[in-house]
C-alpha cells in the first residue's frame, strides 16, 4: 500500500472537465460561507467611512482590502475546479483558509481605517499557505500537470513571502508596495498557465462565481432590512425611508436578473477570455458589495443631517449599480445582443450613474434597471421565436 493511501488520502489527479453534473459541493459551500461574513464587513467599513464623508480614501481602501478577500475565494475556486480530492487532508487544509478568511476580515477595520494591514496580512497568508500546499500535492500526485502546479507553488510562495515584507515598509510605500504585489498576485496564474492549462470544469467555473454573485448582492439585502427597519421606527422619515428601502430592492433584484441573463460558462472557451472572466468579476463582486454601503449610506443621507452633498450621497449607490452593470455587459451581454439592443443596454447603464444628479436619483436608477430587464427579455422572446419559426420551417420541409 502506498504511503498516500496508509494515510487514508486519496491521490489528487486532475479532474475531467467535461464530468457531467458537476455542481458545487457541500465543503465549497462551507467555504463560501466564511467570505459572506468578510464581505460583510468590509461593507459595513465601507459605510462608516462614507458617512464620515472619507468617499475617496474609502472608496480606495475598500478596494485594496477587497482585493484580497477575491482573490483568496478565486484561487481555491479555479483549483477544485480542477484538483477537489475530498479526503481529510483537502478538508482540513480547506478550513485552513476558512480560518485565514476570518482573521482577515478580524483585521479588515484597522486595514481600511488606518491602513494597518498586520492581522489581515497574516490572515490572508494563512489562506495562501494552505493553497500552496494543495498545489504541492497537485504536483506530487500527477505528473501531467507537475509543471503548471510547481509553477503556482513556486509563485504563490515568493509574492506570500514580499506581503510579509512589506509589513516592515516606512508607511510612504504603503500603497505602492501594495499595488506591485496586487500586480505580482495577478501575474502568478498567467505565469504558471503558460505551461499547460489547468483542467477546470467551465460550468461548474460559472456556477460558483453565480453563487459568489449571490452572496455580495445579499449584502445589499441586509441593508435592506436595515431600510425597512430604520422606517418602521421611525415615523417622521418613514415615507423616504421606505422609498429607499423599494428602489434598493428593485436594484438588487435587477442586477441578479441581468447577471443571470445569459448563461456564463460560454465565456471560457480559451485561456485570454478565462482570465478576462475571472479577473473581471472582481470588479462585479466589489461593485455588487459596495452597494450594500451605498443603501446605508442613502439612510444616513434621508435623516436630518445628512454627512455628504446630495448628489455624491446618491452617487454611493448608483455608481456601484452601474458599474455592476457595465462590467456584465462587457462579460456577456455585449457578445450576445444584438448591436441595436447591446447599445440600449449601455446608454441605460450609463443613464444609470448619471441619476445621481437627479433629486430622485434612487427610484430613477431603479426604473432604469427595470427598462434594462425589460429590454434583455424582449430580446430573448425575439430570439425564442425566431429559433421557434426556423425549427417549424425545418419541420415542414
Amino acid at each position: 500500500m502506498s504511503p498516500v493511501r496508509s494515510l487514508g488520502l486519496r491521490p489528487m489527479l486532475p479532474r475531467d472537465p467535461a464530468e457531467p453534473h458537476r455542481v458545487s459541493s457541500t465543503l465549497e459551500l462551507f467555504f463560501d460561507l466564511t467570505f459572506a461574513v468578510a464581505i460583510g464587513v468590509v461593507s459595513e467599513q465601507l459605510a462608516v467611512l462614507l458617512g464620515s464623508g472619507a468617499v475617496a480614501s474609502g472608496t480606495f481602501a475598500y478596494l485594496f482590502v477587497f482585493f484580497g478577500i477575491w482573490w483568496a475565494w478565486m484561487n481555491f475556486t479555479w483549483f477544485a475546479s480542477a484538483f477537489a480530492t475530498d479526503d481529510w487532508l483537502y478538508r482540513v487544509l480547506t478550513i485552513v483558509q476558512m480560518a485565514g478568511v476570518l482573521i482577515f476580515a478580524a483585521g479588515a477595520a484597522a486595514a481600511m481605517d488606518r491602513f494597518d494591514f498586520r492581522i489581515g496580512t497574516i490572515g490572508y497568508v494563512l489562506m495562501r499557505l494552505a493553497v500552496i500546499t494543495l498545489w504541492l500535492r497537485a504536483a506530487y500526485n500527477g505528473r501531467e500537470f507537475r509543471a503548471t502546479a510547481l509553477r503556482y507553488a513556486l509563485g504563490v510562495s515568493i509574492v506570500q513571502v514580499a506581503w510579509l515584507l512589506r509589513l516592515l515598509v516606512p508607511p510612504a510605500l504603503t500603497v505602492p508596495s501594495f499595488a506591485v504585489l496586487v500586480i505580482a498576485e495577478l501575474a502568478v496564474p498567467i505565469w504558471a498557465e503558460q505551461t499547460r492549462v489547468t483542467p477546470f470544469h467551465p460550468r461548474h467555473i460559472a456556477e460558483r462565481y453565480g453563487l459568489f454573485t449571490l452572496i455580495v448582492l445579499g449584502e445589499g439585502l441586509v441593508a435592506i432590512t436595515h431600510a425597512t427597519i430604520a422606517a418602521l421606527q421611525d415615523a417622521s422619515h418613514i415615507g423616504p425611508l421606505l422609498l429607499i428601502a423599494a428602489s434598493a430592492l428593485v436594484l438588487v433584484a435587477g442586477m441578479w436578473w441581468i447577471y443571470f441573463a445569459r448563461d456564463q460558462h460560454d465565456n471560457l472557451t480559451s485561456l485570454p477570455s478565462t482570465f478576462g472572466f475571472g479577473y473581471l468579476h472582481y470588479a462585479i463582486f466589489a461593485a455588487a458589495g459596495a452597494l450594500a454601503a451605498g443603501i446605508e449610506v442613502a439612510l444616513e443621507q434621508a435623516g436630518d443631517h445628512p454627512t455628504l452633498p446630495a448628489a455624491l450621497g446618491r452617487a454611493t449607490t448608483t455608481v456601484p449599480v452601474a458599474v455592476f452593470l457595465l462590467c456584465v455587459w462587457v462579460l456577456a451581454l455585449r457578445p450576445a445582443l444584438p448591436r441595436r439592443t447591446s447599445a440600449a443596454v449601455l446608454v441605460l447603464t450609463v443613464a444609470v450613474a448619471l441619476a445621481a444628479f437627479v433629486p430622485a436619483g434612487l427610484p430613477i436608477s431603479a426604473l432604469l434597471v427595470v427598462a434594462i430587464v425589460v429590454v434583455l427579455e424582449m430580446d430573448w422572446r425575439h430570439h425564442s421565436n425566431r429559433e421557434s419559426a426556423v425549427a417549424s420551417a425545418e419541420a415542414i420541409d
